[in-house]
């Protein structure tokens, strides 16, 4: 039930209370009337018997003509209070249905102000918070809240810009110095004189360099990602994958690893560069995290669905494989640095999609991708 129906419910419902009380009243008060005691009234009585100041007169029975009715006070009350009794409550439930529509009317209107909220809150984007409220009215308690909404809103879209500011710099800040790095133990490697163990010292720092920079290219990946899309174009998520597959082969080959690719042609509307890393990402955990000899299957329909062969897959440790550096094998055993499945999750929903996962029957596991496909189609 919505809050204006019970708005108007609780209109409706005070009104009844209040028009039972009044019609109770007005009958208890009528009830003390008493309509002269002893007294007979008649319905028809002669002109000249009327008295000219009061209208009534007291008369003898044999008076009167023979087709007149005489009641007696009693009478008259009871039929009085009766026919009061009918016509209130016919009243009442004639202004009880047009209490309900006022009701309904002033509910929407008292609530408009809050249907503006909620509409702004839904046009708001991490990439697009320039929208406000800016109700116009008096300083009332909707007023106040949507004016605190509003700066709400302000606080937010500083924090969103400083927060970009500072991955566009982390971005440059930690990437060169490991570039540097990387670059000072190629060239001590390729000097001739250089001793074996020097060599071996060198390619564990190499090792130790490229798992840092893949590190934080996943960790200012997944910033981006939650932040939203600051752009949008029309992508062929078939086509991606298949790029994607291609790069993959050489690490598929290494790892004795078979691809099974099933796709159809569509559409989404996001962020090329976000949905390349998406699929990325599934295909090379699916191959990292594979057995020898094992297959990865990629099919695509109405939602996209990696599976692979690798190790057993407890249930319980599904969720968890989504949160960042949650993996099943230690640290120290792949080649992955944990972000894999987290930044497929936080492209899904940038995307207004959604990722989960479950253990495959034969081991390994299931990823199901679900993104928005669009109603456009490719021109035959």
């Amino acid at each position: 039930m919505t809050l204006r129906t019970r708005l108007t419910a609780w209109y409706a419902g005070v009104f009844l209370i209040a028009g039972i009380a009044l019609i109770g009243l007005n009958y208890w008060l009528l009830a003390e009337w008493t309509p002269g005691d002893g007294v007979a009234m008649a319905r028809t009585v002669p002109a000249e018997l009327m008295d000219p100041y009061t209208g009534y007169t007291a008369v003898e029975a044999a008076q009167l003509p023979g087709d007149t009715a005489v009641f007696t006070g009693e009478q008259i009350k009871a039929s009085t209070m009766n026919t009061v009794l009918w016509q209130s409550i016919i009243a009442l439930l004639v202004a009880a249905v047009i209490a309900v529509w006022l009701g309904w009317v002033v509910a929407g209107r008292v609530l408009a102000p809050l249907h503006s909220i909620t509409t702004t809150a839904h046009r708001l984007e991490a990439e697009r918070l320039d929208q406000r409220i800016e109700l116009d009215g008096p300083p009332d308690e909707l007023k106040e809240l949507a004016d605190t909404f509003d700066g709400m809103l302000d606080r937010l879209a500083s924090s969103f810009d400083s927060q970009k500011r500072f991955v566009a710099n982390a971005s440059h800040e930690l990437r060169t110095p490991l570039a540097v790095q990387r670059t000072l133990i190629e060239v001590a490697l390729g000097d001739p004189g250089a001793s074996d163990e020097i060599r071996r010292l060198g390619a564990h720092l190499l090792d130790t360099n490229e798992r840092s920079e893949k590190l934080i290219d996943g960790l200012l990946l997944l910033a981006r990602s939650d932040r939203g899309l600051a752009t949008r174009e029309l992508v062929w998520l078939d086509e991606v994958i298949d790029d994607e597959v291609e790069s993959c082969a050489a690490l598929a080959s290494e790892k004795n690893v078979t691809f099974a690719v099933q796709t159809r042609r569509y559409l989404v509307d996001g962020d090329p560069v976000l949905l390349a890393q998406l699929v990325g990402n599934l295909l090379r955990n699916a191959v990292l995290y594979n057995k020898p000899g094992g297959s990865v299957s990629v099919r695509l329909d109405q939602e996209l669905i990696v599976t692979n062969t690798g190790p057993t897959v407890p249930a319980q440790a599904v969720p968890g494989l989504f949160e960042p550096f949650r993996r099943l094998r230690d640290r120290t055993g792949t080649a992955g640095s944990g972000l894999g499945l987290s930044i497929v999750q936080s492209v899904a929903k940038a995307h207004q999609g959604s990722a989960k996962a479950r253990p495959n029957g034969g081991g390994g596991l299931v990823v199901q991708v679900n993104l928005p496909e669009t109603g456009v189609r490719q021109a035959s």
